[in-house]
């Protein structure tokens, strides 16, 4: 069976900040429609990654593309206008502005023809029920949960081929994790392939499609979520 064209690839892409690599010789194909999923331990280089893609940070050497578009030399806004949205684990709303505010200045800067319509507006509000009800309310006074569905919602605003989150569990209280995964999920149902850093591996194993364990800058394993602690003991590989 042909596998189909990957949403997103990246080939041997190295990068790191100042004289040093971080992350190294990472190659990933990601599937359209699916949820992929980076875990390791702290200083792996996760963060990292996840920031190369989004055009935060250069590729010192290698290539991503979105389908079949090199977008190496892309700025971020410029990639969020090819179909990759990124949610950043902090800062990732503007605490002084309503949410509708928020809504409106996501995609503000794709030019007028790539603006969000009311209609795309109305989709994305139903996705996210929590937050619909309140646009005239300052992001500010949400709660860490609240504020993580508009950071989602925002980002679905430009109608993105490929989602990128990072940490999306990050400083959440108990009660909200298990949501915002389940939200993952839902938004994941919509036909948006998601990519996603994760430190709650329980809850990112749950919904995920298929896990790369990324250690030291390297990929050491990629697997499906079922073969987890079945064929691979995570511990074992983490300590490498």
């Amino acid at each position: 069976m042909t596998q189909p064209m990957p949403v997103l690839s990246v080939q041997a892409v190295a990068a790191g900040y100042g004289g040093g690599d971080i992350i190294s010789g990472i190659s990933i194909d990601v599937i359209p429609g699916e949820i992929f999923t980076v875990i390791g331990p702290n200083g792996s280089g996760k963060s990292t990654l996840i920031k190369v893609l989004a055009g935060l940070v250069r590729a010192r050497v290698g290539e991503i593309r979105l389908g079949p578009s090199r977008i190496t030399p892309l700025s971020a806004p410029q990639r969020v206008a090819s179909g990759l949205a990124y949610v950043p684990q902090e800062f990732n709303v503007f605490p002084n502005m309503t949410i509708g505010e928020n809504l409106r200045v996501s995609t503000e800067f794709l030019g007028r023809e790539r603006r969000a319509s009311a209609e795309q507006r109305d989709r994305v509000l139903s996705m996210f029920p929590e937050i619909g009800g309140r646009l005239g309310l300052r992001a500010g006074l949400l709660s860490g949960g609240q504020r993580q569905m508009l950071a989602f919602a925002s980002a679905m605003m430009a109608e993105p081929k490929v989602l990128l989150l990072d940490e999306p569990s990050a400083g959440l209280s108990p009660k909200f994790v298990g949501e915002i995964f389940d939200k993952i999920k839902a938004v994941n149902g919509t036909g948006v392939t998601v990519f996603m850093i994760e430190q709650n591996v329980k809850e990112a194993l749950r919904i995920a499609d298929r896990v790369v364990v990324l250690v030291n800058g390297s990929i050491r394993l990629l697997t499906t979520p079922g073969d987890i602690g079945v064929k691979h003991d995570l511990h074992k590989l983490y300590l490498g």
